[in-house]
């Protein structure tokens, strides 16, 4: 079950624990939240104290169409999940390929950028307070969109092998948590660097 119950029988009580998958990741989710506001509260605490440039509104351009793109993904994952749930593994599937299309575009999007960054602006993590911090935000959010992708792929195996079932619906649930969180830092992320830093 997904809430906590508790039922009284004859003076004795019984207590529903939650699911230890959901506990798990909730504790990792609240453990990366705290690692991200650090890392968030460092760009806002540095931004406007380089000595040289190049500066944000110089160099950065706002990924807009990749943004959808990784904001698209929760949909489709929670389409997925929802298929499973109801016993549609077919369309789980496709929903799952799409959630894995959508998260590698928008790595695809951040690996262009930095490219970008690096060879024709001359920005790197050394540069100046500004690339330290902007490459640190961005590549941990990366790093996390990264391990979903991974995770998703594995998933994605065993669905061409024919392993997953409707009753493996509450894993899938559990992992399209995570990708929930990955998209839900980005929201932060995209405004801290794209609207407040430029």
């Amino acid at each position: 079950m997904n809430a906590t119950a508790i039922t009284v029988t004859e003076h004795r009580i019984e207590w529903d624990r939650p699911d230890r998958g959901r506990v798990g990741m909730f504790s990792l989710i609240g453990a990366e939240s705290a690692i991200f506001t650090i890392f968030v509260v460092a760009y806002l605490f540095y931004i406007g104290k380089s000595l040289t440039g190049p500066t944000p509104k110089d160099v950065l351009s706002v990924p807009v169409f990749y943004t959808i793109c990784l904001l698209s993904s929760s949909l489709t994952i929670h389409l997925a999940a929802k298929s499973l749930r109801r016993g549609s593994v077919g369309t789980f599937g496709a929903w799952w390929f799409a959630t894995i299309a959508l998260g590698a575009t928008f790595l695809y999007g951040t690996a262009t950028e930095w490219h970008r960054l690096i060879y024709q602006e001359g920005l790197t993590i050394s540069t100046n307070l500004f690339g330290t911090t902007y490459y640190s935000l961005v590549g941990l959010h990366g790093f996390h969109v990264i391990v979903g992708l991974l995770a998703l792929s594995i998933v994605m195996t065993f669905f061409l092998m024919g392993k997953v079932k409707s009753e493996h619906a509450e894993r899938v649930d559990v992992l399209s948590l995570y990708w929930h969180f990955v998209d839900a830092v980005w929201v932060v992320v995209f405004t801290v660097v794209y609207v407040l830093g430029r």
